[in-house]
């Protein structure tokens, strides 16, 4: 084996400018299972190139070979054309690749600028904080985003994490960026700002950008050239200009009749909600701390009617997280009323069976189940103590296996059984898994945060589907998600929070994208069309 270091193969002198990225008949196994099967592709330099593909097509897997994190057992990868052996991360970052990962990996305890210092992996045993504060101050200026220094990643909210890992690989200044999934939780003019930005950075010829996204809108406004991965194989290579979402949407499918999504503008069609039907949940005046101290919801006020979906879009850390801890018990209010069906709410176990209140967090794996107890078990915890689950006071296990069987099978839950630990099944799985629990029964208040945040597009159809099922059975079901798109798509009504507070407020049907986005931002004036 060659020694692992960047100078293995005739390694890049260091240098500036975008790279060129080539893999050639990549091959990579896990025991029995093929994930990744000769991919070949190539990324010109300079340029913006999507990676498409479904959960388990090979996406992730590519990219952490590409960034040093696996090794394949076949095919080589080359960088402006000479091969390389990039056996860890360390070679990766030398040849000036750097990867922003779906998963955050950020040190909890330390603050923002410490994490920044903390991604170039050198650091000298003494620092002069006052000239590293004003470099890292002088840095954030030049982006999109801005954070505050001493924040910890513990007290900020999934979207501002997110942005916080793209810049640990900005301040870098890397020669090829791999971005996955970059704007899951971002303002669409968050996301239009980071693209943007991202591509004007890859077009001055200092980095080539290589993203995974499910965002069909994302690959034909920003990117350059396009690859589609199916079941581990490289099936679709194109420019973006030569293609349209619906021929990648079937090549991500399979389908000869696979079409692209619904377009996100364009609500679901169904029968608009009664004016005479009942307020199921009302939220007045409701205010709880956030994680530093601070008020993070201020008097906030909201009412979702039966067979309703009232929509919640906002820039992460707007007091969407708190809201959500404070109406499912996570979290302590300090003033308002919560009342569900005409009935006060405080979110105790038994109210939730009584008032039949449901909910979907973000994060489901660390928010809605116990990792290492098994699928079954965790599809048990909602009633594990009633009948027909417990009988007289005594547990009824092969019940709860025989139910968590049907369950499985109904909700397509793709697991080695329901005795399987549930921290071993994919993210998508997970929710299914949840979903089964949650939608079991009558439910008069559904509250879903970010339902699908970084699944695939099956199973963002899938989850859709059945949250509206809810709505159309008569629930009320109250939507915090940041994917504008998301909400466009769902909801009867948006609301828009900004500093723990509901600013806007219009139909969905009626919704001008640029309007909210302008609440969003904080903004208080409604910017022209032609510049939204």
């Amino acid at each position: 084996m060659a020694d692992p270091t960047p100078h293995a193969i005739g390694a890049l002198p260091a240098g500036h400018g975008a790279l060129a990225l080539d893999t050639c008949e990549l091959t990579k196994r896990f025991g029995a299972f093929t994930a990744m099967d000769r991919v070949t592709m190539h990324v010109e330099p300079g340029t913006v190139h999507a990676l498409l593909g479904e959960n388990g097509a090979g996406k992730s897997t590519l990219v952490k070979c590409v960034a040093g994190f696996q090794r394949a057992e076949e095919g080589s990868i080359l960088i402006d054309g000479r091969e390389q052996d990039i056996a860890n991360p360390i070679v990766a970052r030398a040849l000036g690749i750097g990867m922003v990962y779906q998963h955050f990996t950020l040190a909890p305890g330390m603050t923002v600028a410490e994490n920044l210092l903390l991604a170039g992996g050198k650091t000298p045993a003494l620092i002069d904080w006052k000239a590293k504060r004003a470099e890292l101050r002088d840095f954030l200026a030049a982006t999109p985003f801005s954070l505050d220094l001493d924040a910890r990643p513990s007290e900020l909210a999934a979207g501002e994490k997110q942005k916080l890992e793209l810049l640990k690989q900005l301040y870098l200044k890397p020669r090829l960026l791999i971005l996955d999934e970059p704007t899951s939780v971002l303002t669409p003019q968050e996301a239009d700002e980071v693209l943007g930005h991202v591509r004007e950075f890859a077009k001055s010829g200092l980095c080539t950008v290589l993203i995974i996204t499910h965002k069909f809108r994302e690959v034909m406004a920003y990117a350059d050239g396009v690859t589609v991965l199916r079941r581990g194989k490289a099936v679709h290579h194109c420019r973006v200009a030569d293609t349209n979402p619906a021929q990648l949407a079937q090549a991500m499918m399979g389908g000869e009749d696979a079409s692209a999504p619904v377009p996100a503008s364009s609500p679901v069609a169904r029968k608009p909600v009664p004016d005479a039907a009942p307020v199921a949940l009302r939220v007045e005046g409701l205010e709880a701390q956030g994680d530093r101290g601070t008020l993070a919801l201020h008097g906030l006020s909201l009412a979702v009617r039966a067979g309703e979906i009232l929509g919640v879009a906002g820039v992460s850390g707007n007091g969407q997280r708190e809201l959500v801890e404070a109406l499912v018990g996570q979290r302590a209010r300090l003033a308002g009323k919560v009342s569900v069906m005409g009935q006060p709410y405080s979110a105790r176990r038994a109210e939730n069976r009584s008032l039949k209140v449901r909910s979907l967090p973000e994060e489901p794996l660390r928010n809605a189940c116990v990792g290492d107890l098994s699928v079954a078990e965790n599809m048990a915890l909602r009633d594990f103590d009633r009948p027909p689950l417990s009988r007289g006071g005594v547990l009824d296990f092969p019940f709860w296996r025989h139910r968590a069987r049907e369950w499985i099978a109904e909700y397509g839950v793709k697991t080695q059984g329901e005795g399987a630990p549930i921290r071993s099944l994919s993210g998508g799985n997970v929710q299914r898994a949840v979903l089964a629990r949650e939608l079991a029964g009558d439910i008069n208040v559904l509250i879903a945060a970010n339902p699908v945040f970084g699944l695939d597009f099956a199973a963002v159809a899938e989850i859709h589907e059945r949250i509206v099922q809810v709505r159309e059975k008569g629930g009320a079901v109250l939507l915090i998600s940041e994917d504008l798109d998301e909400l466009l798509e769902l909801a009867d009504r948006i609301v828009v929070m900004s500093e723990g507070r509901i600013v806007f407020e219009t139909s969905a049907a009626g919704a001008e994208r640029h309007v909210i986005g302008a609440h969003m931002g904080g903004g208080h004036h409604e910017p022209s069309k032609a510049a939204a």
